[in-house]
């Protein structure tokens, strides 16, 4: 069979796109930093990619947000920098009133715009760097990369309006900004501080208020840590003010803002300070898809650097130390860094009997003898039934259910007893990892019993707020978190690259070409490290010997391809089941792909340059960039069809800095030189056997 595989379309910028000139590419050359107005007048974060320039007088407020790559300006119009819901009474915090005209903000109308006289005024300002929201050290894989990472913060103070309630004279609520050295992105976050002798609850909160240029809507990227379950902070709103919109009823949304689902209702006593979720605004320099996943990418390797560890782990199906002690001789011997006890393993993590627990703590002594890391599955909430006392209590009903019919509220009795239990049972057994199963997943609840939490109001944050101070606590002691549920910015390591669990009970090919199609979609999102996938060594959810890999032996050139797949992607997975190999031959190819990833991992966690999606068709392919690297690109090709195919190939390498000409090599054979078009393109002739795949290698030809 006879094809041409074409590169996407838009994978590079164009032909006339310099990659030693891109910031995606090559490392920018403008540190980000403060810089104050000769008048002091006005305060500007910039760093060569985005600016955000700030007036300070009458009020503060946000007069510019320019995207410096497309020179465009991003923000129409000067709103209030955060509102806030203070016990009962809803105040902006900064901003300027009389703008002419909310479809441009012309510099001329500045001098005379007015402070609102009933928003909270601004104080000062103060500049600082970055802060670490947890403690974290390149550990399993991960690169050596600044943390916290390099930038600069300033923080806005804002004070009461005179007519504000007396209670209300010595609370103080500071906006605060990040912006990071070689990002076009910033991070932004609201701190209250009670000075005062009275409790203040804050109601309601937006955290960021954008008035976007309906043009540059789709380069404005915005997402926060209260990310969890699909739960939404980001909103696209009207803008009544903005009365010479093209839309006649005014019902265009331009208005961008960053706010809770429900409350905060938190209350914050005399003395104390509180701080609202972090929002993260990005500004794309285009619309294509590949090359706005690689930003957001880069956002998440420069603020949640643990993502990028990447441990090679298996899943344990039973827990008895012969069974765990059987799995991690294999797991040393072919070179798989990390087993977990998996769910329905016997595991118990809350499980405090000393007998117990020295017999776990044996088996990470062992674990660590051969090299290999130890821990177990835990369900911290969702759909478990703790008792009606500490269950989520619906508002609807007044009773217990949510939306996995029971759940335990995080902020109950049990949920303070669980994490102390989970918290000393790691303490004893010197556990490296917990994979945590229903995480906290948005459920509110109504009690007003509960120590954790007042009522509904708060009981969303509050929950979340208890699961993010443990995964920070599991941070702060290098124990590597597994979890469903996005809480990369919370500390995790791992969530789901693309997870149904009824796929697993599909016939195996089947199975197989649907998860390299996971892959392929997740990777626009995550980084490789960021996802795990699964494989059913052992029946999982039905299906039957025709799902299932056992035995091993019987079904290597479809286990094969499970293990292309992963570590050609460098996409872990959950391999479940008694063992990793049964014969000589499993064993060779289970390390043959495990030695594959370890020769090149620093470039297989790399990002994807997605080429063509598998569809059963013809060839699929994803490809591997790192313009650090001298062996710079590497492209996985697999057939999945029963024909071979042969033809040729056609692969972006801009993000790989190549130019020119690149030296190619498939699998270990000898290099040839191929010349690259004006786009970075390289057209190579492949032949890839019915059912196989491949792989091509490119470095700068000298």
């Amino acid at each position: 069979m006879m094809a041409i595989l074409g590169a996407l379309a838009g994978a590079a910028p164009g032909a006339c796109a310099d990659p030693s000139r891109d910031w995606l590419v090559s490392a920018p050359p403008t540190p980000a930093r403060v810089r104050v107005s000769p008048d002091g007048r006005e305060v500007a974060l910039e760093n060569g990619l985005v600016r955000r320039t700030f007036r300070t007088s009458p009020n503060a407020a946000t007069i510019e947000l320019a995207n410096l790559v497309t020179g465009a300006q991003v923000a129409r119009a000067v709103r209030p920098e955060a509102v806030i819901e203070l016990d009962g009474t809803r105040y902006a915090v900064g901003g300027l009133r009389g703008q002419p005209d909310h479809a441009f903000l012309d510099p001329e109308w500045l001098a005379g715009m007015t402070a609102d006289p009933a928003a909270f005024g601004f104080t000062q300002h103060r500049v600082g760097r970055p802060e670490a929201p947890y403690p974290w050290q390149p550990v399993r894989g991960a690169p050596s990369v600044p943390w916290p990472p390099r930038g600069v913060a300033l923080e806005l103070e804002f004070a009461p309006p005179q007519g504000a309630d007396k209670l209300l004279r010595d609370v103080r609520v500071s906006v605060h900004y990040e912006l990071y050295d070689g990002l076009p992105c910033y991070a932004k976050w609201v701190e209250v501080r009670n000075g005062g002798a009275s409790a203040v609850t804050v109601g309601g909160l937006d955290t960021e208020v954008l008035a976007v240029v309906e043009t540059e809507k789709p380069r404005v990227h915005m997402q926060s840590d209260f990310a969890f379950a699909g739960m939404q902070t980001t909103h696209w709103l009207t803008d009544p003010e903005y009365t010479t919109q093209v839309d006649y009823e005014l019902q265009s949304r331009v208005m961008l803002v960053s706010r809770y689902p429900l409350g905060p209702g938190v209350l914050v006593p005399p003395g104390g300070v509180w701080r609202s979720f972090r929002t993260f605004v990005m500004l794309f320099d285009g619309e294509d898809r590949e090359r706005n996943g690689m930003a957001r990418r880069r956002l998440y390797r420069t603020l949640a650097p643990q993502a990028m560890e990447n441990p090679i782990l298996m899943h344990v199906r039973s827990a008895d130390s012969a069974s765990v002690r059987a799995a991690i001789d294999q797991c040393a011997e072919v070179g798989f860094e990390m087993v977990i006890m998996t769910f329905w393993s016997g595991f118990d993590i809350e499980n405090l009997d000393p007998a117990y627990v020295a017999r776990v703590k044996a088996d990470v002594e062992y674990a660590h003898s051969k090299g290999v890391q130890l821990g177990g599955y835990t369900l911290i909430c969702a759909s478990r039934d703790v008792g009606p006392a500490d269950n989520c209590i619906s508002p609807q009903t007044g009773k217990p259910g949510s939306k996995f019919g029971q759940s335990a509220c995080l902020g109950s009795a049990w949920a303070a007893g669980y994490f102390d239990r989970v918290k000393r049972f790691i303490e004893a057994t010197g556990l490296d990892v917990i994979e945590t199963d229903g995480p906290y997943h948005g459920d509110v609840c109504a009690s007003t019993e509960h120590p954790g939490h007042r009522g509904l109001a708060d009981s969303q944050v509050a929950q979340w707020e208890a699961c993010r101070s443990f995964y920070r606590w599991c941070r702060g002691r290098g124990v590597y978190i597994n979890s469903p549920d996005w809480y990369y910015f919370s500390g995790s390591n791992k969530c789901a690259m693309g997870y149904r669990e009824t796929n697993f009970s599909l016939p195996r090919r089947r199975q197989i070409l649907i998860s390299r199609q996971n892959i392929y979609d997740g990777t626009f999102e995550k980084t490789p490290s960021m996802g795990w996938m699964f494989v059913p060594l052992v029946e999982y959810h039905g299906g039957g010997a025709e799902a299932t890999f056992e035995p091993l032996s019987q079904h290597l050139d479809d286990l094969e391809w499970h293990f292309a797949q992963n570590f050609g992607s460098g996409v872990q997975a959950c391999y479940r089941g008694p063992r990793l190999y049964d014969t000589d031959a499993t064993q060779a190819m289970v390390k043959r792909w495990v030695d594959f990833y370890r020769k090149r991992r620093v470039l297989l966690d790399s990002d994807i340059v997605h080429v063509r999606r598998a569809d059963g068709r013809g060839l699929d392919c994803m490809l591997h960039v790192n313009p650090r690297l001298a062996e710079s690109a590497l492209a996985m090709v697999y057939n999945p069809t029963s024909a071979e195919v042969h033809g040729d190939l056609t692969l972006p390498l801009y993000y790989a800095g190549l130019t020119r000409r690149a030296r190619v090599r498939e699998r270990e054979g000898r290099a040839r030189v191929v010349p690259l078009d004006g786009a970075s393109q390289a057209r190579v002739a492949v032949r890839v056997p019915a059912r196989g795949f491949t792989w091509l290698t490119f470095e700068a030809a000298r």
